[in-house]
């Protein structure tokens, strides 16, 4: 059986740099091919990749052969606005229409019901319906690049330090992970500014730092901390530990946080039908343990009630943009350092390595003709007997000669 090759595709940075040149939006390449805009967007990140014949019509569409019109853009509100009022997000709730996969549940099963104790968070609570061609401003340009971090991270970062809790079951790390995610943030705020989803970026990051494996050789981390005081939190926290961590995270994205099928498989680099299988053998993993919580409301609610029991606090913003700066002067300076140190050893083996051949010594050889060495041997009877008699003597007696000054 033979297989028919598929069409090549530029590389995921060309994809947009393409669809920009001929003035498309997400949005029309989304209408043209018959998928969802989060859809595209994960293609051009290089997260995901299009396969059989939405693959040729996206390559047609890229290389020009197949025409699309443009569709005026609606912009939407700005993503802060000020220091102080609420952040609107990004929501690509709208979804096309084209048969599923037999192996992806349909949408009425899995519908998310987002609860404001897990928020706010972007993808927390009711969020607006934009139209199929809205597109988001980048941060407010009015404001200073401390008071829109600050905004950020006074909007995320309480429900994420609580999200965190739930994907790990430890307090400390939860806000550890969501302390280093905002100072990369604020390391790279040109970028993540500009970012469509600012929150979305922070949140991705808090959570692979999370879930990193090597938190296990850490020596506070190798005993389990105190568990939930109420039982039944105890028991669902217990059950959400014993997931795969991949399933835990999709668990969590789409039950607790509410993100839709698609953004929650774009965020876990996962397709689509994987991601719904993911959730769906989670939620049978926890009715199995917990029958009370097969329903999917249920279970929402559940979990947000565990996230909001441990009343966990973050830390203030100008806390974590210091710390982020002294980590990153730390590091610089033990670069630094380590260069000079490398810069160091290597002039000092330059100037004491040998700048001239030396031949080797020739091996040493045997000299014949020479008299072996003759250690004295043992004294004889005789020479023990005048050795005494001449210690037992007066110096000055007749039988020693002593010279005497002339």
């Amino acid at each position: 059986m033979t297989r028919t090759p598929e069409t090549p595709l530029p590389s995921p940075k060309e994809r947009g740099r393409l669809r920009e040149a001929q003035s498309l939006s997400q949005a029309d390449v989304a209408a043209a091919v018959g998928v969802t805009r989060a859809t595209v967007r994960s293609w051009e990140n290089g997260r995901t990749t299009p396969r059989g014949t939405t693959r040729d019509a996206y390559a047609r569409l890229l290389t020009g052969t197949e025409g699309v019109t443009p569709r005026q853009e609606t912009p939407a509100p700005a993503l802060v606005g000020a220091a102080t009022g609420p952040v609107q997000t990004s929501s690509d709730r709208v979804e096309p229409t084209p048969e599923p996969p037999s192996e992806t549940p349909p949408a009425s099963e899995l519908a998310p019901q987002p609860h404001p104790d897990l928020g706010p968070d972007p993808a927390v609570g009711p969020k607006p319906e934009p139209g199929p061609d809205a597109e988001l401003e980048p941060l407010s340009p009015s404001l200073t690049p401390d008071q829109a971090f600050d905004a950020l991270y006074a909007f995320c970062a309480p429900a994420l330090v609580r999200q965190t809790y739930l994907l790990t079951g430890r307090r400390e790390l939860a806000r550890e992970s969501v302390e280093r995610a905002f100072q990369l943030a604020w390391h790279r705020w040109p970028e993540v500014a500009m970012d469509r989803d600012p929150a979305g970026w922070v949140r991705a990051t808090a959570y692979e730092f999370a879930l990193s494996p090597w938190h296990r050789l850490r020596p506070r981390h190798r005993n389990p901390e105190p568990p939930p005081a109420a039982p039944a939190d105890r028991a669902l926290l217990d059950v959400l530990l014993q997931l795969p961590p991949v399933y835990r995270r999709t668990l969590l994205l789409y039950d607790g946080v509410g993100l839709n099928l698609p953004e929650t498989a774009a965020e876990t680099e996962a397709s689509t039908p994987a991601a719904a299988n993911r959730l769906l053998h989670a939620r049978e993993a926890v009715a199995t343990r917990l029958p009370e919580l097969a329903e999917p409301k249920e279970l929402h609610r559940r979990l947000a009630e565990v996230a909001s029991a441990e009343r966990l606090h973050a830390a203030k913003p100008t806390t974590v943009r210091w710390g982020g700066e002294q980590r990153a002067r730390h590091w610089t300076r033990a670069a630094i350092a380590f260069t000079v140190v490398l810069i160091g050893a290597t002039t000092l083996t330059l100037r004491t390595a040998p700048d001239h051949y030396e031949p080797p010594l020739a091996p040493g050889a045997t000299v014949h003709g020479v008299p072996p060495r003759v250690a004295p041997g043992p004294l004889s009877a005789e020479e023990l007997a005048l050795r005494a008699k001449l210690k037992g003597e007066m110096v000055s007696g007749p039988e020693r000669l002593v010279p005497e000054a002339g």
